[in-house]
């Protein structure tokens, strides 16, 4: 099973600070995952093209089966995860979504502004995850 953890930050493909969703989400999958998988970490910029081609290109020719996007959820200009997402899924998976926001409001009131969702192409499962 190939799984990617995909990064969507302006400043962290710039090299501005250090990716800490990508590892987290290493870490936890270390933790959660007992069958064998390959993990390759990803970062890319912000926006629906930028996103929209990575998305595709890990689907349609890497064959990833499982991937994992953090950052670009939130209503800020830049981010548009959900938006390239939408350009990318054949079909949504929107409860992924609403029980993430419904459990990350336990811990932060902010997460109601979050915008994520998740989705199928072809054999690819994307679940887009919170930035923080």
């Amino acid at each position: 099973m190939l799984i990617v953890a995909l990064t969507i930050s302006d400043r962290a493909s710039r090299g501005e600070y250090e990716d800490q969703s990508g590892a987290m989400i290493e870490t936890w999958l270390a933790e959660t995952i007992t069958s064998s998988y390959a993990l390759s970490r990803v970062i890319i910029p912000d926006g629906v093209g930028s996103v929209r081609n990575t998305l595709t290109e890990l689907c349609d020719n890497v064959r990833a089966d499982l991937i994992l996007t953090t950052g670009g959820t939130g209503p800020a200009p830049r981010d548009e995860t959900p938006e390239a997402m939408q350009a990318v899924m054949q079909k949504e998976l929107p409860g992924f979504g609403e029980l993430m926001r419904r459990i990350s409001l336990e811990q932060a009131p902010t997460a109601i502004l979050s915008r994520q969702t998740a989705g199928v192409r072809g054999k690819s499962l994307i679940v887009n995850l919170p930035g923080r």
